[in-house]
């Protein structure tokens, strides 16, 4: 695999290509990827795959039209193809005012920041085939598991380069890790399922085979026999695995695009109490060996860490230059780009921070409510904030978590939702996106 220093210059080559082509401007993205993958089900290996790939992509502008090609044949012919098509497209496309590279002063300039996100990514199909038997191993030995749906190991690298007409070259690499296991508990109508997983950039902070298979194995025994909740309106609580799901609500109504299409339920909120008093989200794309970190966005801006929400006031959009225009604001450092199209918009390592209370605390005066650990389906109305998802979990019963439940749907309307929001003090960073468990009360909960 090429080195990012390699893969900056291929970025710089092609755009260089596309200025004498005669693009007014250019930018473009390299990425490379090796992947190693092994999975096993009931002790025996089911599958091992290996995938390679480099792809570059480029965006030109001639004037304010703009155009994009991506190839994954990286020789001399197919990228003076490439820059020949994405020229001449270029000038049929219509105009967008608001199009452009970045603002040149914005750029990063020196060298990248060093976020340790890269072991070198070196681990032998045997090793990753030991994990997942181990892990699975450790869900089967759970009493009360029945069968299991396999486990998987895996461990990947990255190199990522990105290249622009006004002045920055630069990349990084990055490796993954993941190991999960999925398993069944209980026979014929009784049968339930549920999975542990966890990914690491680092090899060395992966979490252990054992403790994953345990833990998929407590958490499927725990669902068995499930029971249904009495309709009405009472307190939610989300476990953090689900829980993140309400901040991925709140990002996309603060997107750019969704500013400056006016389809967001969050339009009028920037400034304003948006989320309960003494709520804290920040975005901090330089966390060390995040799942997430990144030295610069999509567009070669410098970034750092923003506090998106403050004492529960919304400080701020999530915008690419594009939206930034548009609005007549500056761009936030969030642009996301892939080799296809122009730049989107997307967090880093974004997490709520955590509350003042315990989880037994927060609970601890419900006489009856739930606990959900599972959603399903996409019931979010990102233009009223109206909320429906089906949902399951446990039954809160005089401050303790009680049986499980299932097959009932809970519905609010974020707004409301946010501004009734406590979070426990029990924040763990293990996901893209990370928040302690919330509890949210008067929320309305119906039985199927």
């Amino acid at each position: 695999m090429l080195t990012p220093e390699q893969a900056r210059d291929r970025a710089a080559d092609i755009v260089a290509r596309a200025r004498a082509a005669g693009a007014d401007a250019a930018d473009a993205v390299f990425a490379a990827d090796a992947a190693l993958e092994v999975s096993v089900r009931l002790g025996a290996l089911e599958d091992v795959g290996r995938s390679e790939s480099e792809e570059l992509g480029l965006r030109v502008f001639v004037g304010r039209r703009s155009a994009s090609v991506s190839t994954s044949d990286l020789s001399g012919d197919a990228m003076t193809l490439a820059v020949e098509r994405a020229v001449a497209m270029a000038r049929e496309a219509p105009e967008d005012r608001w199009a452009g590279l970045a603002p040149e002063e914005r750029l990063l300039h020196g060298a990248p920041p060093m976020l340790d996100l890269d072991d070198g990514g070196e681990v032998a199909p045997e090793d990753l085939r030991a994990a997942a038997l181990e892990a699975e191993e450790a869900a089967r030995a759970v009493a009360g598991v029945t069968n299991s749906e396999g486990a998987g190991a895996s461990a990947s690298r990255v190199v990522s380069a990105l290249a622009t007409s006004h002045g920055f070259a630069a990349g990084y690499a990055a490796t993954g890790y993941g190991l999960s296991v999925s398993v069944v508990a209980g026979e014929g109508a009784n049968m339930q399922r549920d999975y542990a997983h966890h990914g690491a950039r680092l090899r060395r902070l992966l979490e252990g085979p054992e403790a994953i298979g345990i833990r998929a194995g407590e958490r499927t025994v725990a669902r068995l026999n499930p029971g249904k909740l009495a309709s009405g309106a009472m307190p939610v609580v989300y476990d953090p695995r689900v829980g993140s799901s309400l901040v991925g609500h709140l990002v996309s109504a603060i997107a750019g695009a969704a500013i400056t299409r006016r389809t967001s339920f969050l339009l009028d909120g920037l400034g304003e109490r948006v989320m309960a008093a003494g709520i804290r989200i920040e975005d901090d794309p330089h966390r060390p060996h995040g799942l997430r970190s990144r030295p610069f966005d999509g567009e070669g801006l410098a970034v750092s860490p923003t506090a998106i929400v403050e004492d529960g006031v919304l400080e701020t959009w999530l915008l690419d230059s594009a939206s930034a225009r548009q609005l007549g604001l500056e761009p936030t450092g969030h642009a996301a780009r892939g080799t296809g199209g122009g730049p989107g918009v997307s967090t880093s390592n974004l997490f709520m921070a955590p509350g003042r209370v315990p989880v037994d605390t927060l609970i601890a005066d419900i006489a009856d409510g739930v606990y959900v650990t599972e959603l399903i389906g996409s019931g979010v109305n990102p233009v009223t904030g109206d909320y429906s998802r089906g949902a399951a979990g446990f039954r809160i019963v005089n401050g303790r978590i009680a049986e499980p439940v299932a097959e009932f749907t809970v519905a609010g309307n974020l707004k409301d939702m946010f501004l009734g929001m406590t979070p426990a003090h029990d924040l763990e960073f293990r996901y893209g996106v990370n928040v302690p468990t919330l509890r949210i009360d008067g929320m309305t909960v119906a039985s199927s």
